[in-house]
């Protein structure tokens, strides 16, 4: 992963100089302004910018993701999707389980564990994800039936029900696929690690 360094009068100078070298657009790279630097005490200051590719950022994390697990013991492979414009990582191991953990606690820490280390080494906050074997997908889907099915019987007996205790991003598809139902509202309750969500009915 290699790091460019360009020089202009202003930043938009530099970041023309360093799309014509590296003949790429604008938003295909990361740039990081510097501190101005100074040619001589009567000369103007200069804006500097350091200038990763993000190809060359998404191929790190993917050797990254692959060498740390390597060293943890799994045997991976890895299919990087873009959705959403995000670079996604899938991993498929030979213990998905084990690397998902209980209610996606050892994703979590994955997850935590490779950003910390990106932006550490890139200097700059990169977004992306990181998902075994499509599970995130699957459990996305699994926990809008679920806040349907809920949303169903509360509407239907008008009393409301506790969810299992969940994390923020779950709490938060919960939330979201209810927003808009004319029957029920949705409300977190609890401390953290067990908040969860209530569906409670509406009142007429």
């Amino acid at each position: 992963m290699e790091k460019h360094k360009y020089q202009g009068r202003t930043k938009e100078d530099a970041i023309l100089q360093a799309t014509i070298n590296l003949q790429e657009t604008e938003n295909n790279l990361l740039i990081k302004e510097l501190e101005a630097s100074k040619n001589g005490l009567l000369k103007s200051k200069k804006v500097e910018i350091e200038v990763l590719e993000k190809r060359d950022v998404i191929k790190y994390i993917k050797d990254y993701i692959i060498k740390l697990l390597k060293d943890m013991g799994f045997t991976i492979d890895i299919e990087i999707k873009n959705k959403s414009e995000i670079p996604t990582y899938i991993i498929y191991s030979d213990n998905d389980a084990l690397l998902i953990g209980k209610n996606g606690k050892n994703l979590k820490a994955l997850s935590i564990i490779v950003s910390q280390h990106i932006n550490k080494e890139i200097g700059n906050n990169f977004k992306f994800i990181i998902d075994i074997n499509d599970y995130k997908e699957k459990r996305n889907k699994s926990l809008e039936i679920l806040a349907k099915k809920i949303a169903k019987e509360v509407a239907e007996s008008k009393i409301e029900a506790k969810l299992d205790s969940m994390n923020s991003y779950e709490r938060r598809i919960i939330h979201n696929t209810l927003i808009n139902n004319p029957n029920v509202s949705t409300k977190s309750e609890g401390e953290e690690p067990n908040r969860y969500v209530v569906v409670y009915p509406k009142q007429s």
